[in-house]
């Protein structure tokens, strides 16, 4: 979904096909707001490359938020805000034999100056990363 002159405001990421039936609830919330967003696929340990080149360009190519989905071992959050400037929000996605605890412990760990803002494990978090977005997009749009 992008704004009429082609404009992109929100980056969904996740770490593998399989997170989309949590992710999908992120499109949702912000289709509600009429937000814009694109979806990539893309895993930090497999493509990592491709994880870096997308957060380094994000600004660039007018993205104001990222949102990024991954289950278990759960680097995607991590390496995309280790790469980028603008805000990132990590959902932990539930899958494993932990159902999500994993993937929560490893976004909400990341180190002084790699910031990442982590909601509740599953679409419930994937929604209400939808409404920080919102709500990060509304602060930038009133200056």
């Amino acid at each position: 979904m992008t704004t009429g002159d082609g404009r992109v405001q929100v980056g969904i990421v996740m770490g593998s096909d399989s997170d989309w039936e949590t992710m999908e609830a992120t499109a949702e919330r912000l289709e509600s707001f009429e937000i814009t967003y694109e979806v990539q696929v893309m895993s930090a340990h497999r493509s990592l490359k491709t994880v870096m080149q997308y957060a380094q360009s994000a600004r660039r190519r007018g993205l104001s938020v990222i949102i990024a989905g991954a289950g278990v071992a759960a680097h995607l959050a991590g390496v995309v805000a280790a790469h980028t400037t603008i805000p990132v929000i990590g959902v932990p996605v539930p899958s494993g034999s932990l159902q999500g605890l994993d993937a929560l412990l490893a976004t909400v760990q990341m180190p002084p100056g790699v910031p990442v803002a982590t909601v509740a494990i599953g679409r419930g978090g994937a929604e209400n990363a939808a409404i920080l977005a919102a709500q990060i997009i509304g602060l930038r749009s009133r200056a």
